[in-house]
């Protein structure tokens, strides 16, 4: 008998072989299109992270955020290009913050980074030490081997660029670096937003303070408008030092008005204009903007950093400089800071010629208030006194007793003394000085270069007050030779590098002091034929003279005369 069972149905073994080919295939298919999917959301989340900010710092950190989870990197980092090719920011993510401080300063742009600024297109690879380029990790920086960076253009300047480093899958694909291409094209878009959106911000807050000074400016009250606008330059440009300079003729400029954390010791210096950016801006009256750190001319001891230097009109005549000063390291400023430092600095020319506009007028009140006294005194005092002084004659003439007829006649004496001490003070308000005749800053300016070429530095010179309004004519004399004898000794005997005046003024006392890091008072104490003339000349206006030793070496010599007895 047959096998009545039917026979169970199958596949040939070669169709099937195939078929299930097939089949792995889709569903291989299948999964990249998922995985291709789910990193195109990825990549559209991450753009829209970036895109939702307007802070310019904010948005360089998500972008560095959004291309690590993008591409799952362990490390990334973006660098903003400077205009001389190195990083002049680097935000990074994912080292330990005790990494970061032990390893110290951030990259500059050498070796492989310096590669992608130079070639400006994307650099892949699978370990870093393989490329020639690569120039090593300094001490302290974590372990690296797979890398990927892309350029970011902002329209059609490359602003910085994108790097990533230790993919979490060993090496960086190709289709990582499309979608960190994508990415960074987004960032471009996103970063200049935010700096179109920080220069309206800016502008915006530059218009608020030119309003703000200008109208303090028409006030009749205002008082100190150069040192409220520096004030507010300082505010806006996140300056560490703004000054206002003015020219001194050939002898050089004066620091006006000095602000920020830096100001201290600057405000009423005075140095050399040439070879400075605050030269090279009043000699050509066009701004000028310094990059690299440079030291100070007022004192060297102090390095600023990138610097502004606007010149300060009025009508043909250059006044003046605003200069603009930040820390070494700092970021640069940029053409657009410099426009509005440029624009807001016609509010200082403003400043410049309402503040010589009131001076003018305060003068002018002043000898106006003089001429009306001193008439006050001619027409009403002296012949009311010299009245007095005929009507005890008279009654004189007829006193019998010698002994009162002569206190009579001493009292006429004294009414006469009297008249003659008017008619004195009433001739010294009426005159002026010599209009020709320079002022004091200008003769011990002087006397600073000639004394210059005697000492290896050039000493340093600062004005406290208004030394050119307080400071008799008759002192101006005792003052300079002060100061020149002062120096001498310093270039002759005490073998000094460094030496400092000061010339300080307030309503009791003129100060000159003199400061030098030479070897002290041991050699100075026994020649006392200059040290004497300088005793001399300030017992003749009833002041003080002193010498003594600085800490840790050096000679401070201080010259003081009181103002109150002057004018008596």
């Amino acid at each position: 008998m047959g096998d009545d069972r039917p026979a169970s149905l199958g596949f040939p073994d070669l169709p099937r072989s195939q078929l299930e080919k097939v089949i792995e295939e889709l569903v291989g298919t299948a999964q990249n299109v998922l995985q291709t999917q789910g990193r195109l959301r990825s990549l559209l989340s991450a753009s829209r992270i970036v895109s939702g900010e307007l802070d310019l710092p904010v948005v360089l950190r998500r972008i560095v955020e959004a291309g690590v989870d993008l591409v799952g990197a362990r490390y990334g980092a973006v660098g903003v290009i400077a205009p001389d090719g190195t990083l002049e920011q680097f935000i990074h993510v994912g080292m330990p913050p005790d990494s970061v401080e032990r390893i110290g300063h951030l990259p500059e742009g050498h070796g492989l980074l310096g590669a992608l600024i130079e070639e400006q297109v994307p650099i892949r690879l699978e370990h870093i030490h393989d490329d020639p380029r690569s120039a090593g990790f300094p001490a302290s920086h974590p372990a690296m081997d797979s890398f990927l960076g892309v350029p970011i253009r902002v329209r059609d300047e490359i602003y910085g660029n994108l790097y990533l480093s230790e993919s979490r899958a060993g090496a960086f694909s190709e289709e990582d670096q499309e979608l960190l291409i994508a990415l960074a094209s987004t960032a471009g878009a996103a970063i200049d937003h935010a700096r179109l959106f920080g220069e309206s911000q800016l502008r915006q807050r530059w218009s608020a303070a030119s309003a703000e000074v200008g109208a303090a400016l028409l006030s009749e009250q205002a008082e100190d408008s150069l040192g409220m606008l520096a004030d507010r330059v300082a505010d806006l440009t996140a300056a560490d030092l703004v000054c206002v300079i003015l020219p001194l003729g050939a002898a050089g400029m004066v620091i006006e008005v000095a602000r920020g954390s830096l100001a201290a010791g600057f405000q009423g210096s005075v140095f050399e204009s040439f070879d400075t950016t605050a030269g090279r801006a009043m000699e050509s009256g066009q701004p000028v903007l310094s990059e690299s750190p440079f030291r100070s001319r007022v004192d060297p001891d102090v390095v600023v950093g990138p610097t502004m230097a606007v010149p300060l009109s009025a009508a043909d005549d250059e006044t003046g400089v605003l200069t603009v000063s930040r820390l070494p390291g700092a970021p640069r400023f940029t053409a657009a800071n410099l426009d509005m430092v440029a624009d807001f600095a016609s509010q200082a020319s403003v400043a410049l010629r309402l503040a010589a506009a009131r001076i003018v007028r305060e003068k002018l009140a002043l000898l106006e208030d003089r001429s009306r006294i001193a008439r006050d005194l001619h027409d009403h005092v002296i012949q009311r006194l010299f009245g007095a002084g005929l009507g005890l004659q008279g009654v004189a003439g007829r006193i019998s007793d010698a002994d009162s007829r002569r206190a009579v006649l001493e009292h006429v004496d004294t009414l006469d003394a009297a008249i003659k001490e008017i008619r004195t003070a009433i001739f010294a308000m009426t005159s002026d000085r010599d209009a020709d005749a320079p002022s004091l800053r200008h003769r011990v300016i002087e006397v600073m270069s000639d004394a210059a070429p005697m000492l290896a530095e050039h000493p340093r010179l600062t004005f406290d007050g208004p030394v050119d309004l307080l400071v008799p004519a008759a002192m101006i004399d005792d003052v300079v030779a002060v100061t020149r004898e002062g120096l001498a000794n310093v270039a002759k005997h005490a073998s000094a590098t460094f030496a400092s005046v000061v010339i300080s003024v307030d309503g009791d006392r003129v100060v000159v002091t003199i400061e030098d890091d030479g070897k002290g008072l041991s050699d100075l104490q026994v020649r006392q034929s200059g040290t004497a003339n300088l005793d001399r000349r300030a017992q003749l206006w009833g002041g003080a003279f002193e010498l003594k030793a600085r800490v840790p070496r050096g000679t401070t010599l201080q010259w003081t005369v009181p103002l109150e007895g002057v004018r008596a």
